[in-house]
């Protein structure tokens, strides 16, 4: 059975997701300003209708902006993943 990790580290997030085929998106419509995405997302496989591709650099930025984790299975055969709040240290 896997077990969930967590992590913040940049490279990890990106190597694990472009490992799964994936990328960087923003769920649209969810953006209040020019300059927010809104709901951040990793989309794997055939483009996802509601998701809207972004550059890893504006991931980043809003992912570091709002303080998020990412919680993954290290499982190369699994994409289960989601961005969550930082744990306060």
């Amino acid at each position: 059975m896997s077990h969930g990790n967590t992590t913040t580290n940049h490279s990890k997030i990106r190597r694990w997701a472009e490992a799964r085929g994936g990328r960087p998106a923003r769920v649209k419509g969810t953006g209040r300003k020019e300059d927010d995405p809104g709901l951040l997302r990793l989309d794997f496989g055939e483009a996802d209708e509601g998701l809207e591709e972004i550059s890893w650099e504006e991931f980043f930025d809003k992912f570091e902006e709002r303080k998020l984790a990412l919680l993954y299975e290290e499982d190369t055969n699994s994409r289960f993943n989601k961005l969550i709040e930082r744990k306060k240290s």
